[in-house]
């Protein structure tokens, strides 16, 4: 009895003991966050450098003393031995080329390529120290193998910092774009610098505007002539990069404008006469700008084609001449992407989020079609993937909302060998970390369920009724919630222990729902996104740790678009919102990115006109806080503009913040305080406490974020 009696007492004793450790544990301070201090709560995991060889694979990481190191990992017994690090100086030849832009040496390495001011396209022999002008027509609406704005932006992408031209594998031809811009119309953009000021005139062809022409041109070296391939360049249409195979086979991809016609053509380098391979046609658009689209097998093989024809991404296997053999995949595969390919025992290893939308998976399926196996393990998304030479193992880095990121060595079976390294730091249970989780809501129409994020606050009491931040873009094909461990030490986790619910959105376009769901999209661009985030924000509303009167949304450039729809056509729902850098109207955006959904303004009238912010201004009731740079290429402050001069010719009152000089996004000082008075306009509005001075505080060394 006595004894019982102790044991009794000794209970509630661990009990206050196990509670007073758990409150031991400690928020981040605001010198952590925002000034780069310890925590240890996390740490950077090694780098995955590849393999050199299908037992050993390499790890980069960053000793103590700050330098790094490479080291060589046994995949049976986890023993590491240093590797010597590459010799960079190796990979491409010594040499200095004097105004050279996008300086590309040949795969043999003897000859670089690259354009210069005049906008010409030159070749340089690095032994004999030659430079020979490839074209000579170069001015400043005439470009060679430097891309015009629209391609930069929306096709060859923004990687390629203008880059088009491309190598052949046997370094004996250069293939390159040649543009045409004199007939794209030029939009000014002021610029307050001096006494006077000047205009920057940009050639950016909007919505139903002219094209830049292009030809497609091909260099030989050994002969140093251009050969132009066969298409007319005054032709109403648009070129994708081109693919070189292995065998020495160039393939064009070439749209017409509407872009729901997709052809690659073989083009013959002697005479430039071309060959049509391959012909895709959809109903709505397809994605020019697609990565991965061609994947060439070895020389004789054919090659793999990625499609969302079928509503999904699926990968399609064709010979040499485009015939279609087979489908790979055959599934609601998104995301999808060719890690690697084993020509010799005709296996496709791809990532894809197919199981869960949310998360990526890692697969294998023979070239035929047949044999197709997940890899990956749990229920985790597993971002980055290294296969072994002869695809015995794999490494793996996977993560998901509670589990921070890993790297996991795992076999052809798909059975882990061993962890390799785990991100949790010395200290990763001493602090307070926020909850977050996945939920799905209803779309209005009941077609789908749309997946939100949810970030709780630090000590979360559901009887309690908490401000609401929410973080949206919205774009096609541009998701935002994934189940994936979201970075500490961050602004979240710092409105987490303030006290504020932060929340995602990802809409039917998102990419959560393939082809299908972002079909619903066309020539209304913008209308079913906003009812999908509308009845995301109503569902949240209706949950009683919801503080139904203090949602404020933000996001910038499509995202902005969405905040501005939100504050307008969804006024009924948020209350509150900061636009950054939006688009306000579609006939202000550029031809390609705004023609692949609406097609033109002359086609589609009604469509433009009912996905505008303006049409909805008189809805607007709540307060928004409209943010652009004045220099901005991308989206024009000119849609900022003509959104405030509706509203003030409607009394209605909002907030205006311009960024003199600062372009699609806000970077050094700037960037600091866009993102600081964004802080405050949430301490104002949603907090309803003072901001914290130590925001304000003059320290070059706050990050800011």
């Amino acid at each position: 009895m006595k004894m019982a009696a102790t044991k009794g007492r000794l209970l509630p004793c661990l009990l206050l003991i196990a509670i007073s450790t758990h409150a031991q544990k400690q928020n981040y301070t605001f010198e952590q966050i925002f000034k780069n201090g310890e925590t240890n709560v996390v740490k950077q995991l090694p780098t995955v450098k590849g393999w050199a060889d299908d037992a050993h694979y390499l790890l980069t990481q960053k000793e103590a003393d700050g330098h790094l190191s490479t080291t060589m990992v046994d995949v049976k017994t986890g023993k590491a031995v240093p590797y010597p690090d590459m010799d960079m100086s190796q990979l491409q030849p010594s040499t200095s080329i004097s105004g050279g832009i996008n300086i590309t040496f040949s795969p043999n390495k003897k000859y670089a390529a690259y354009t210069k001011k005049d906008n010409n396209l030159y070749l340089y022999d690095v032994a004999a120290g030659k430079e020979t002008k490839l074209t000579t027509d170069g001015s400043t609406t005439i470009l060679n193998g430097y891309s015009s704005w629209v391609y930069y932006e929306e096709i060859l992408g923004r990687a390629t910092k203008y880059k088009a031209f491309w190598w052949s594998d046997d370094s004996k031809h250069l293939c390159f774009m040649h543009f045409d811009e004199s007939q794209v119309p030029v939009f000014p953009i002021y610029v307050a610098d001096g006494q006077h000021g000047y205009l920057e005139n940009t050639r950016y062809p909007k919505a139903g505007d002219k094209n830049p022409d292009v030809k497609i041109g091909i260099a030989s070296v050994d002969a140093n002539n251009i050969v132009w391939a066969d298409f007319n360049a005054q032709d109403d249409q648009y070129f994708g990069a081109p693919a070189w195979s292995p065998d020495g086979q160039l393939w064009i991809q070439w749209m017409n404008r509407k872009q729901n016609n997709l052809k690659f053509y073989s083009i013959n380098l002697t005479d430039g006469s071309k060959k049509e391979v391959y012909d895709e046609k959809q109903s709505t658009w397809i994605d020019l700008d697609e990565s991965e689209r061609i994947t060439f097998l070895p020389a004789g093989k054919g090659c793999i084609v990625k499609s969302d024809r079928d509503g999904w991404e699926n990968l399609y296997y064709y010979d040499n001449n485009g015939q279609l053999k087979n489908a790979i995949t055959n599934g609601n595969f998104w995301g999808t992407s060719i890690i690697k390919i084993d020509a010799k025992a005709n296996v496709v290893y791809f990532k894809a989020r197919k199981e869960n939308s949310a998360r990526f998976d890692f697969y294998k399926a023979g070239l035929d079609g047949k044999g197709l196996t997940r890899l990956s393990f749990g229920e985790y998304s597993h971002d980055l993937i290294s296969v072994s030479p002869n695809g015995s193992y794999f490494i793996t880095g996977y993560s998901n909302l509670s589990t921070p990121p890993a790297l996991a060595l795992v076999d052809a079976k798909g059975k882990v060998v061993r962890e390799v390294a785990s991100s949790k730091g010395s200290s990763f249970n001493d602090y307070n970390l926020p909850k977050s989780e996945l939920k799905y809501v209803t779309s209005t129409d009941g077609t789908f369920e749309l997946p939100v994020l949810i970030t709780y606050p630090i000590n979360f009491d559901p009887a309690k009724r908490y401000p609401v931040l929410i973080s949206i873009y919205g774009g096609p094909n541009a998701g935002t919630v994934y189940d994936r461990w979201r970075p500490t030490g961050s602004p979240a986790q710092w409105f987490a222990q303030e006290g504020m619910i932060q929340v995602a959105f990802d809409n039917r376009s998102s990419g959560h729902f393939g082809k299908k769901g972002l079909n619903y999209i066309f020539r209304q661009l913008g209308k079913y996104e906003i009812e999908d985030f509308m009845a995301c924000g109503r569902w949240l509303k209706r949950q009683p740790w919801v503080d139904s009167n203090k949602l404020c949304i933000t996001g910038g450039s499509f995202g902005g678009y969405m905040t501005c729809m939100a504050l307008t056509y969804g006024a009924d729902v948020f209350p509150y919102g900061i636009a950054n850098s939006s688009v306000t109207d579609w006939q202000y955006y550029d031809t390609h990115y705004t023609e692949r959904f609406m097609n033109t303004p002359q086609d589609n009238p009604e469509g433009y006109k009912n996905t505008s912010v303006l049409t909805y201004a008189n809805k607007y009731k709540g307060l928004l806080r409209i943010v652009h740079g004045t220099s901005d290429d991308n989206v024009h402050m000119q849609n900022s503009l003509v959104f405030i001069n509706k509203l003030e010719d409607m009394k209605k009152h909002f907030e205006f913040m311009l960024y003199p000089g600062e372009r699609h996004g806000f970077i050094g000082a700037k960037g600091v305080h866009s993102r600081y008075e964004a802080y405050k306009f949430y301490y104002q509005y949603l907090l309803e406490k003072p901001m914290p001075a130590a925001f304000w505080a003059p320290d070059s060394a706050q990050k800011g974020f």
